[in-house]
């Protein structure tokens, strides 16, 4: 009778042991199961050798830091740094006696007078600054000429402090938003989609990226979205990934067409994957995805395809109708890229690009209205009452939108088919003159539309050198780090600068090849950048560096 109390006892103690034995062992199998899946979802997308490389890269960068933090090599790269920081500071913050700070509001009303007089004073402590009505100046600023400037404006002066959260209030911007997302579709073949404004490109990526994780979770049940981009694609990609909790798979482009390799995409979608991207055209050197077999992939595997044409915006879709889509001497041709492609679920457009329209304006548009409603926030309970906002500002500036409204007015489809042809011959006027004249480059895949981007085919010319040599004949280009290029993104302004383009580039190149002199922003910075597996950690901090002068006063 004892013997069986005891055993009773024993199994009463050894059940909860055992339950947590078992709970133990599942959890383990559990963590290695889901570990097992992610490697080889990782393996899948990246592939063996380049996981194996960024392993390599990852220890590596590891030891440099930790190489780096010995007393000696601090103490000499603490100097570096600070002093490259100091060359920024100087570059963007005036000094000197005659720099008057304004940092305190003034005890008394300053008037309008006295106001445009040190606007005029402070515009002159920038001696320095590009000459950007010149054409010198790749991109940034997408001039419509002088009278599209008064248009601009005097649609801003009506409605200067109009807000769009408030449609009851202000009515007619409500109208003037909603016909510019409506033109905009009709211009990308889909009048039937929808869409919404942002303030820029980078937002209009981030609604699509926050709409399609929103989208995966209510519809797909997905909680650890991936999405899928070319190395071309958009830094705002990754910007809106690390924002929403989002992995990144970021694909080779083939070094000839600067295309995604498709095979790695269809390899790299999964469970996780919410979307995939491509470009039309894309900001390094202005080449375009295959939109169409990307559309084939995203149809199979019921995931959404982006379409990045915040810098085609009011190019490509007129590239067609000008008559340049199928190219010239066998380079340039178009693919399709808008609506009209099959598995093409949204788009983002820049109005204040190539539309010339005020900057701070972009368009994103969806295939339908059930998908853009998962872009909107809701707040149907917040105490100040029912809060719904359709992008991730609240309040907007409404003028914005009118200026935006009256430039398309004036444009319309003849002026934006006149400046695409205007402005897609400038840049293939550069790209044939390079090809034709200057041996020691060639241009970086095959654009179609407005950028052209070029590296060095010769082993004395270093691009970054012919570049910094252009920066001292006045000229402000990009330049792209993989592969090493220097690009120039045409306007309307660039067309007058064409053949002096063209011309400071010959001698630039003779002299970076004659006379380097290895001291340049972009020698030293995108040196750094390629100079050991933490020179972009450096880089990063002169970045930073960069981002805090902006806000010294």
């Amino acid at each position: 009778m004892a013997t069986n109390i005891v055993g009773r006892d024993n199994l009463a103690f050894l059940i909860p042991r055992l339950n947590l034995d078992l709970a133990k062992t599942l959890l383990f199998y559990y963590v290695l199961a889901t570990w097992t899946i992610k490697a080889k979802r990782h393996l899948a997308a990246r592939g063996l050798v380049t996981s194996f490389k960024e392993v390599y890269a990852s220890i590596a960068k590891r030891v440099v830091q930790l190489a780096l933090k010995l007393p000696s090599a601090k103490k000499s790269v603490d100097e570096q740094m600070s002093k490259a920081k100091l060359d920024i500071e100087d570059k963007l913050v005036p000094k000197g006696p005659n720099v008057v700070r304004h940092l305190a509001l003034p005890e008394e009303s300053r008037s309008l007078e006295w106001i445009l007089a040190e606007m005029d004073k402070m515009d002159k402590e920038f001696e320095h600054a590009s000459d950007w009505k010149g054409g010198k100046v790749s991109g940034a600023v997408y001039h419509g000429g002088d009278d599209l400037e008064k248009i601009i404006v005097a649609a801003y002066e009506r409605y200067c402090v109009s807000n769009p959260l408030h449609p009851e209030v202000f009515p007619t911007v409500r109208k003037m938003e909603a016909e510019i997302v409506a033109m905009t579709l009709k211009m990308y073949n889909h009048p039937d989609g929808a869409g919404a404004m942002t303030s820029g490109g980078t937002e209009s990526i981030i609604m699509a990226i926050k709409t399609y994780r929103d989208w995966a979770r209510a519809v797909k049940n997905i909680t650890e979205p991936e999405m899928i981009i070319p190395t071309t694609a958009h830094a705002a990609f990754d910007k809106g990934a690390s924002y929403l909790g989002i992995k990144v798979h970021t694909l080779p482009v083939d070094s000839y067409t600067r295309r995604v390799d498709v095979k790695r995409v269809r390899r790299a979608i999964n469970s996780n994957t919410i979307m995939i991207v491509g470009s039309a055209i894309n900001f390094p050197d202005g080449n375009q995805d295959d939109i169409p077999a990307l559309g084939q992939l995203a149809s199979k595997y019921n995931v959404g395809l982006h379409v990045d044409c915040c810098l085609g915006s009011f190019i490509v879709p007129f590239l067609e109708p000008a008559g340049l889509a199928d190219g010239q001497k066998g380079h340039y041709k178009l693919l399709p890229f808008d609506f009209r492609v099959k598995g093409v679920t949204s788009i983002s457009c820049d109005t204040h690009k190539y539309g010339f329209a005020p900057k701070g304006t972009s368009v994103i548009m969806y295939r339908d209205a059930e998908l853009r409603k998962y872009q909107y926030y809701l707040h149907p309970t917040w105490s100040g009452g029912v809060y719904a906002s359709p992008s991730i500002s609240g309040s907007r500036p409404g003028a914005l939108l009118a200026g935006t409204w009256a430039v398309m007015q004036h444009m319309g489809s003849k002026g934006y088919l006149e400046s695409c042809r205007n402005i897609v011959g400038s840049a293939r006027q550069i790209a044939e003159g390079i090809r034709s004249s200057i041996p020691e480059l060639h241009i970086v895949g095959d654009p179609p539309a407005s950028v052209i981007a070029f590296g060095s085919s010769h082993p004395d010319v270093d691009i970054m050198e012919v570049g910094d040599v252009m920066s001292k004949r006045g000229w402000h280009l990009n330049a792209l780090l993989d592969p090493k290029a220097v690009h120039i993104a045409c306007t309307t302004l660039t067309v007058q600068a064409v053949d002096q383009f063209l011309a400071d580039l010959k001698d630039a190149v003779r002299e970076a090849k004659i006379a380097p002199s290895g001291k340049g922003t972009m020698v030293a910075l995108y040196g750094l950048g390629r100079s050991s597996v933490v020179g972009p950690a450096f880089v990063g901090e002169l970045a930073t560096a960069f981002l805090d002068a902006l806000y010294k006063a």
